[in-house]
Formats: structure tokens, sequence, C-alpha cells
């Protein structure tokens, strides 16, 4: 993603012409602002300057491509100034630091419809929605006949922490728990930390370290999982017996808050005892 956004290396000035495109695209009126009078389109200096809270010299410079590096702060007030979505700003980062902006947590939204299509459309293996602090937000039919039914559980106890250490039920459904459970803490504190939520869980985190002296055990050891984004697990379900399922993760574009968790069968074995319980439960309802 980064190479496409980088400037060329020829171009003297790419965060100088890149502030002066942007301003240029704003319109005065939007801002209350008369329109007449002006030569050039787009805000003044002066007034992206007013609106960023800096000095009109200071930014200036930043367009001459003089004054040296900004700060981060002010990067986030110029951004928030020039209007710039989440990509823009990342790339008015990668311009004036070399780096991208540090994650700012935004509250999950829920899902698109066309985003539980892509959920809906796979029949046979269970896929669920998560948010950075694993709040099961979207789920097919085959992830609620095979993992959890998240429809009958209240929005607050949809959370994948919780159900592992708090739900007798989940618990027993797995084949190693002690792994599994470790495993799950480790991943967690990376993406809350990837997302900037820290302070957003911290909440849950206090719950489930007086609830679960198990949790509270694996959180002081400050273990990090460095690659969960796949891997085999084996459940234990009620119907199918024992199931053997690979899952994979994947990163929602543009939506940093959410990524998409799917599992598949194993072995054929695996994919005829899916299929069965699919076929057998046709009015489980997805979300």
């Amino acid at each position: 993603m980064i190479n496409w956004i980088m400037a060329s290396s020829s171009d003297p000035n790419p965060l100088g012409d890149y502030l002066k495109d942007r301003r240029a695209r704003l319109d005065p009126a939007v801002f209350g602002l008369p329109a007449s009078r002006r030569r050039t389109p787009g805000l003044r200096r002066e007034e992206v300057a007013q609106r960023a809270h800096i000095s009109t010299t200071w930014y200036t410079w930043l367009e001459q491509g003089r004054g040296g590096a900004p700060s981060a702060d002010t990067l986030n007030r110029i951004a928030r100034a020039l209007m710039l979505t989440d990509v823009e700003r990342e790339h008015l980062f990668l311009l004036a630091l070399g780096r991208l902006p540090e994650r700012r947590y935004r509250e999950s939204e829920g899902v698109t419809p066309r985003l539980q299509r892509v959920l809906d459309a796979m029949s046979y293996c269970p896929a669920i929605i998560k948010t950075a602090g694993w709040d099961v937000v979207a789920w097919n039919r085959a992830a609620a006949a095979v993992l959890t039914d998240y429809g009958k559980l209240p929005p607050d106890q949809r959370n994948i922490l919780r159900l592992i250490f708090c739900d007798p039920r989940v618990r027993a459904h797995q084949f190693d728990w002690e792994s599994v459970a470790r495993g799950v803490v480790g991943a967690f504190r990376v993406d809350t930390l990837r997302a900037g939520a820290s302070e957003k869980v911290a909440p849950l985190v206090e719950e489930l370290c007086r609830t679960s002296p198990e949790f509270a055990a694996l959180w002081q050891e400050h273990d990090l999982l460095h690659h969960h984004g796949e891997g085999t697990k084996r459940i234990r379900h009620p119907e199918l017996g024992t199931v053997t399922i690979e899952f994979s993760t994947f990163a929602v574009d543009g939506r940093p808050d959410l990524g998409m968790l799917v599992y598949n069968p194993a072995t054929p074995e695996d994919a005829e005892k899916l299929r069965t319980i699919m076929e057998e439960t046709p009015d489980m309802p997805a979300r």
C-alpha cells in the first residue's frame, strides 16, 4: 500500500504540492467564507492555518518545503483543517515523516449489507466479523451452527474472550483449552495495540481479571502472539463430534476496527460434517 502513495523521488517538494492540492479542493462557502475575490480556488494559506491553530508563517513554510519536519500533532491539526480522509491522512504522514500515523481507534458501527453478503456466501464455512476488542458483530449461518449461536446472546455477551473464559459450554468445546486460551489472549493483546484500542478495552480486561483467575494469570504474562492470522483447531461439537477446522484472519479494507475470521473444514470428512449440519438446520439465522 505504501508504494503507490509515495511521491516520486524527482518531486522536490511532494509535501508542499500535496498540501496545496488538498487546500485547493476545499470550498470556502462550506466554512462560511466568501468565495469572491480569490485568485485561486480553495482556501487561502492563512485560512488553513487558522483552522489548524498554527501560525500562517509555519504553514507557509511547510508548503514551501522549509522549516524542518512537523510534529505528529501539527500534522493531525492540518489533516483536520483540510478535512482529510483516513487514507489521505496516512499519505500526509508518509510524505512529512516517512511513517504512518498512530492508529486512532474508531468505535465499530457494525457491518454493511455488502459485507454481510460476503459472509452469507460461505454456505459451509463458519465466518464472523469481530472488532479490535473481539466483539462479534456479524456472522453467517455456519458460524451459528458450528461455533456459537450469537443471535441468542445479548450483544454485550458476544465477546470471544468472555465466551472462552466465562462460558463453560464454549470451554468444553475446545480440545486443548489451555492452548486456545493462551493464543486468544496473545492475539487479543496484539490486535488492541495495533488498533489503538487499549484504553477502550481496559474495562473488559479488568472485568475478566476479576472473574477469571486464568485470564488474569495469562494477561500478567504479557505474551504477544505475533503470527495469529491462521492455524488449525479441533472442536467438540454436540452433534458432529470432533471437527477439525482451519482458520484464517482477514483485514476489512477501510475498517481497521474490524477483522474477518473464516473457518474451513480441514479434511473431506470434516467438510461432509459441516455440510450435513447445514442441511439439517436450514432455518439457522445469520446476522
